[in-house]
């Protein structure tokens, strides 16, 4: 099950349309659904939990706590939307586009794929890519 959560004023138009998208890339990279919350918080709700749980005292995008099992995939993906705000602006996208990206870049952290290398960003921003263009596919 796919559920979102809203800690700030954003809220998700037709979250059945996203849930559905993030099913689709977990089957598409052969998982199976588990429990995925999305919790969309400020930054200062997602810096408070990079201080506390990663000791980091930086400003993030995002943040995934997984509780995977297997090839059964769960976790929390918290997401600042003050965050994907500022980069949709950064990189000249869209906030919709930006904030897709974030979201299944989430979703690929909890399937096992990493960005602490540069082999393994290039991966990710590749999956990235191909997972947004599923977004905008109709099931």
């Amino acid at each position: 099950m796919i559920e979102f959560h809203f800690k700030s004023e954003f809220r998700l138009e037709s979250a059945a349309h996203y849930s559905d998208w993030v099913s689709r890339i977990i089957n598409s990279e052969n998982f199976v659904v588990g429990q995925i919350d999305y919790i969309f918080c400020t930054d200062d709700d997602l810096l408070k939990i990079n201080v506390e749980y990663l000791k980091h005292d930086t400003l993030t995008d995002i943040i995934t706590f997984d509780y995977s099992d297997g090839t059964t995939i769960s976790g929390d993906v918290f997401i600042s939307t003050d965050r994907v705000k500022d980069n949709a602006v950064t990189f000249n996208v869209d906030f919709s586009e930006e904030l897709l990206r974030v979201m299944s870049h989430g979703v690929l952290h909890l399937m096992g794929y990493g960005d602490k290398s540069d082999k393994e960003t290039s991966l990710m921003r590749k999956k990235e890519e191909e997972k947004i263009k599923m977004f905008h596919v109709e099931q």
